[in-house]
């Protein structure tokens, strides 16, 4: 009997150990937010705070910042000058005469009234008078064979694809603004048209991504009909591409990056493994996630966490200073020395945490323990993948509108408008002046200027430097 009752506390033992361990995930998963996972921004709650920024300093202007005002256009720009003189003396009451010879200036902008420019193409078909066989007229070289010009199929593919309106908010604003009655049908055929002009140099810009010497990687889900889809992005310093792909894994990545033979920064995602660690920088950023976890985890995880974050918050206080050029780069390699022996400490110190996920965590971390460090060493290769990240979040706000594509044909649309829309941005040129000389030469049958900056595309194909 004795043994039957020690065998039953040993089994209830067991069980409510199980229990507890199961609470303590699920009370994790619970308190998960950007700050402490891999979740994004967009999915904390209004009782997440945002983080403060490192620099200490509040949000805003600074104490001795000087004003940014707007500046008056010179007056050979000016499309109306209207001279405003006082008609007599605020004093006596005198009438006023003459001419102030530097007067204030206040100008005011305004948007006129948009009228659409309609032409009309009258084919005539007349009969030959020798044979009698009918001809009819054909439109003239780059005229549309639809009912709407370049410009317009430009605009409607920008609102859509670049500030993710919805169809029929797209087709509510034009009608509102520019008094264009279109049908949903036909705002993704404009689509669908500007994607067809875009081809080319979305293929361009991807093969230059593909053949430079730091890209950043990164992926989130999609939906495309139905099924599971996913957006990957490469970005660099000038030019950035999208792609949705059906997979996650490693054929989704080489579909992305090709042969490429840089440096590749991304986070610990398995697909990324095929490149060498040696030419990988892991996302700091990520890493501070995981410590954060750590720290909020209890028990032997938390002291392991807060000294982790105690060395990056020291890390990137340095790398700040290299940044600004206060601190130079070989006085932040000798500094780096201690603080990669006693980062790599801690973490093998980790692999022994009783906290099962904790010292799962470490380990992989040690595995590309080499990628830690790559930015350290390699000009022109930052320590976060903020720019991959930072590439992401218009998608993943466009997602959340409009669910996903559906059908391949939407997906290109996608890609395309993501990565002339990052890429002009970075840029600094104007994405519907872009899109609508796109659509022009399409209609001329020739090849769309190039998403590349200038200088770049006769040595966009250059193998990647070493």
């Amino acid at each position: 009997m004795i043994e039957r009752l020690l065998e039953l506390n040993a089994h209830l033992q067991a069980r409510v150990a199980e229990q507890q361990a199961r609470i303590a995930a699920l009370e994790e998963r619970l308190g998960q937010n950007s700050r402490n996972s891999s979740r994004p921004p967009s999915s904390d709650s209004p009782a997440v705070a945002p983080p403060a920024p490192r620099s200490g300093r509040a949000p805003g202007g600074q104490p001795g910042h000087p004003g940014h005002h707007r500046a008056l256009l010179p007056v050979e720009q000016v499309d109306d000058v209207v001279p405003v003189k006082p008609p007599q003396c605020r004093g006596c009451g005198a009438g006023l005469h003459g001419e102030d010879p530097t007067p204030q200036r206040h100008q005011v902008t305004e948007v006129p009234r948009v009228r659409p420019q309609v032409t009309e193409y009258q084919l005539h078909t007349l009969a030959c008078t020798q044979c009698g066989l009918a001809t009819s007229a054909a439109l003239p070289p780059g005229v549309p064979t639809g009912a709407f010009g370049p410009r317009l199929a430009a605009t409607v593919a920008v609102c859509t694809g670049v500030y993710h309106l919805s169809k029929r908010t797209t087709d509510e604003l034009l009608a509102d603004l520019f008094g264009v009655e279109l049908a949903l049908g036909t705002v993704t055929a404009c689509e669908q048209t500007v994607s067809a002009g875009l081809a080319a140099p979305v293929a361009e810009a991807h093969a230059y991504v593909q053949e430079h010497a730091v890209v950043h990687a990164d992926e989130t889900g999609w939906r495309e009909g139905r099924q599971r889809a996913w957006l990957w992005v490469a970005a660099t310093a000038l030019v950035t591409v999208f792609l949705i792909h059906p997979r996650r894994g490693l054929v989704a990545a080489q579909a992305l990056l090709g042969a490429f033979a840089g440096i590749l920064v991304t986070d610990r995602w398995c697909a990324y493994n095929r490149w060498a660690v040696e030419r990988r920088q892991l996302c700091w950023a990520h890493l501070v996630r995981e410590c954060t976890a750590f720290s909020e985890r209890g028990g032997a995880a938390t002291p392991l966490g807060r000294a982790l974050l105690d060395e990056t918050k020291q890390m990137f206080a340095w790398w700040d200073r290299v940044r600004d050029g206060t601190l130079g780069r070989e006085s932040f390699r000798a500094a780096m020395g201690p603080v990669r022996a006693r980062v790599e400490a801690l973490l093998r110190e980790g692999t022994a945490c009783p906290h099962a996920k904790t010292a799962g965590t470490c380990r992989e971390i040690l595995k590309l323990a080499p990628a830690l460090w790559t930015f350290v060493d390699v000009l022109g290769v930052e320590p976060t993948n903020n720019a991959a990240e930072r590439a992401l979040r218009p998608a993943v706000l466009w997602r959340k509108g409009c669910f996903g594509t559906h059908s391949a044909a939407g997906s290109r649309f996608v890609e395309r408008m993501l990565t002339v829309a990052a890429t002009l941005k970075q840029q600094r040129r104007n994405v519907v002046d872009y899109v609508t000389d796109a659509c022009v030469a399409a209609l001329h049958r020739q090849p769309a200027s190039s998403l590349l900056p200038s200088g770049v595309r006769a040595v966009a194909l250059a193998p990647a430097a070493a």
